[in-house]
């Protein structure tokens, strides 16, 4: 028989989830002040603990096969195909994004196929659930709620229900009964995605967690939440968008860096099956500081607008703005054309855009950010069926990206005619030809200007 033992006190930081055997009145970790609190451990004796055991490796089954398909493209995209039995799936976003609501869609779209479901929810009332069933027309059989924020309740009802899923909405609200601290805390976090994680693995129940962020945009909690689950998906979107951007940042069972592109309506969040021409329904023609960049974001090729304004600062600090890309970049890139290019922008104000509220953050990006910006200085517009891909290095050198026969395909789809990409690339597409699409090659940031505004 197991017995259980006191070990001397520890403390534990409620900002990022260290442990330490001693009180500290900053964490070594975060550098956050006065964010140490006392815990007891409790360990358990060597009397009576079972022998592990070991099994074979080519004898374990494999559970691919027998993923459940939501029925929801975008979410069935960045889960890999569906979700697989067992696992636990960590969802993130701002409030107000949309995650209740598109777990609740996912839910209802796994009972019409006549599954049983179990939504946990901490944060709001069975009635409040109803009003937004109702609200997104959906019926509810086959959904049962549970107002429970005890996560042995919560194991026990589940145990009792076995349901095909489980939703918790949200995990920053359960708590431990055998954990002292209060709910939201970092000790009662861990402590409650733990059991849950062991539900899902014996039982084989499939768990769908929700996340609060911070200030910041990460997973409310400790680090470690996220190297506990199976799967970490971010739900990403301005409100004042109606796009909205959930992306896979980790995935055990598919590809990471997916995204699912979903639209917020009064009826709910519809899925976006062709993004691309979404992004681009609004552009601009013949206008300076725009340009076509064709993106991949997991295994998607997707088109999106680069836009750029380049003005003369009438203050003594030009500033540099990115929105949808990173301002570190976007700096570089400027002093890479004053340098290669001798254009004076240390007295410019220069403000960058990836329009439709979308984030790129792959290397390919460069060239178009480099091309919106010489449009907008130039005040030359750039031809509306031109397209450019490519990485920018500090020598002002043009490198090639991957996936480009993707990115040409895509392109040439949606009525795209000419495609500028690094000289590398060109050389080795083969499939140019095939969609009838125009390829200048280029090498140099030298070579760009002359590509874009000559006849």
């Amino acid at each position: 028989m197991q017995t259980a033992k006191k070990n001397s006190p520890f403390f534990v930081c409620g900002q990022c989830g260290l442990e330490s055997r001693k009180w500290l009145g900053r964490c070594p970790d975060c550098g956050a002040w006065d964010s140490l609190t006392e815990h007891q451990q409790t360990q358990l004796s060597s009397a009576g603990r079972q022998t592990a055991i070991a099994q074979p490796l080519h004898m374990t089954t494999t559970e691919e096969n027998t993923r459940l398909i939501t029925g929801i493209g975008e979410m069935d995209r960045v889960l890999g195909g569906g979700i697989v039995p067992g696992s636990l799936v960590l969802i993130g976003g701002d409030p107000g994004i949309g995650k209740s609501t598109l777990i609740l869609q996912l839910l209802a779209s796994l009972a019409a196929k006549n599954l049983q479901m179990l939504y946990v929810t901490g944060e709001e009332s069975a009635a409040q659930i109803r009003m937004r069933a109702e609200r997104l027309k959906i019926s509810g059989h086959n959904i049962s709620i549970s107002t429970e924020n005890s996560v042995e309740a919560i194991i026990d009802l589940a145990g009792r229900m076995h349901p095909a899923l489980m939703a918790v909405d949200s995990i920053q609200t359960m708590y431990s009964e055998e954990v002292g601290s209060a709910p939201g805390s970092v000790t009662q976090v861990r402590e409650a995605t733990a059991r849950l994680l062991q539900l899902a693995k014996i039982n084989h129940i499939p768990v769908l967690l929700v996340g609060h962020v911070t200030k910041d945009g990460a997973i409310a909690g400790p680090r470690v939440l996220e190297h506990m689950v199976d799967t970490v998906l971010y739900f990403e979107g301005d409100r004042g968008q109606v796009f909205r951007i959930l992306r896979t940042v980790k995935n055990r069972f598919g590809s990471t860096n997916e995204i699912g592109v979903f639209e917020m309506q009064d009826s709910g969040l519809i899925e976006v099956s062709n993004p691309s021409a979404l992004f681009l329904a609004e552009r601009p023609v013949n206008v300076s500081g725009s340009v076509v960049l064709p993106s991949v974001e997991g295994t998607r090729p997707i088109l999106v607008e680069v836009q750029a304004l380049v003005s003369r600062s009438s203050l003594g600090t030009a500033r540099r703005t990115a929105i949808g890309a990173d301002p570190q970049r976007l700096a570089l890139l400027t002093a890479v054309l004053e340098k290669k290019l001798g254009i004076a922008l240390y007295d410019h104000d220069i403000f960058l855009n990836i329009a439709g509220g979308i984030r790129i953050s792959e290397p390919a990006l460069d060239l178009g950010v480099v091309a919106a910006l010489l449009s907008s200085y130039l005040d030359k517009p750039i031809d509306a069926n031109t397209v450019v891909c490519g990485e920018i290095g500090l020598a002002g050198e043009i490198r090639a990206v991957g996936q480009m026969e993707q990115r040409v395909r895509e392109a040439g789809r949606l009525g795209f005619q000419t495609f500028l990409m690094p000289e590398s690339s060109a050389r080795q597409l083969q499939s140019s030809k095939k969609e009838k699409m125009r390829v200048l090659a280029v090498r140099g940031v030298s070579e760009l200007a002359e590509h874009l505004f000559t006849a």
